[in-house]
């Protein structure tokens, strides 16, 4: 086992610094030993360490631990666009936010990543056809982590969920790559119509806190939503909106919002 880690580590710098982040976790706070060598340093892949925290987090006495593992464990092996999107994810949370100072944190302490990990997870059960199994998980993460994600929404990689309290995605969402939203956000419908219904996100969008987005509009890529505002109609490129109903108020002040997490509007 202690040979396939290195082997692996060799061509996996992500787990690699994950695993040396653990061991050097563990010396400063050996209390966290058990958590940490069963979180992370027991698994010799970032992939078998987020099938179990996933099992972990999900299991109820409705569904139990090993069988939630075995899911998750069959879904990263068929599909390696999981482990590479867990790992784009990884580096978004790292490089945005602030209060990441480690790449450990966002796989045992943050919702927001982990919430999107298992998301992944139920939108590979319902891309395989296994759609009830797909809606337990989806009901499982939001009582757990208090985050809404139909599991027919199309998220892309690089996504950074700060805080990600009240999330909600709606089914027929689309999210780009390399999208940050904070606590709140909605991307949802704007009545009982059937069908489209839902918002579709362009790469590098900054969505603030309490920002409501509804309707099967687009939202321009590299554009930016000011917190709480609600966006009714479609949004430009590259541009700023605010407001209830949001308007546009300027430009998005630079040329990727999403990755320099600039939320405020500077006077042109």
């Amino acid at each position: 086992m202690l040979e396939t880690k290195a082997r692996l580590s060799t061509v996996d710098p992500v787990w690699r610094r994950v695993s040396e982040e653990a061991e050097e976790a563990i010396r400063n706070e050996p209390l966290l030993g058990g958590l940490i060598h069963s979180g992370l340093l027991h698994h010799a892949t970032m992939e078998r360490a987020l099938a179990y925290r996933f099992s972990l987090k999900l299991a109820s006495g409705e569904m139990s631990e090993q069988m939630l593992r075995e899911i998750a464990d069959r879904a990263y092996e068929t599909d390696p666009g999981l482990g590479a999107a867990a790992r784009s994810d990884l580096m978004a949370v790292y490089e945005r936010d602030p209060a990441c100072h480690r790449f450990l944190q966002p796989i045992l302490f943050f919702k927001g990543y982990q919430a999107i990990q298992a998301y992944r997870v139920g939108h590979w059960l319902w891309e395989n056809g296994r759609t009830d199994l797909a809606y337990f998980v989806q009901m499982r993460v939001s009582e757990v982590f208090g985050v809404d994600i139909h599991p027919a929404a199309r998220v892309g990689k690089g996504i950074m969920i700060d805080h990600a309290h009240s999330i909600v995605i709606g089914e027929t969402a689309v999210v780009g790559d390399n999208v940050s939203m904070l606590h709140s956000v909605t991307l949802g419908g704007t009545g009982k119509e059937d069908g489209d219904r839902h918002p579709k996100i362009g790469d590098g969008v900054l969505i603030g806190a309490g920002a409501k987005v509804l309707g099967n509009i687009h939202v321009g890529h590299c554009s930016r939503i000011a917190a709480g505002s609600v966006v009714l109609e479609d949004v430009p490129h590259n541009t700023t909106v605010a407001g209830v109903p949001a308007r546009v108020v300027g430009k998005a002040g630079c040329a990727q919002p999403a990755l320099t997490m600039d939320q405020i509007l500077k006077a042109e």
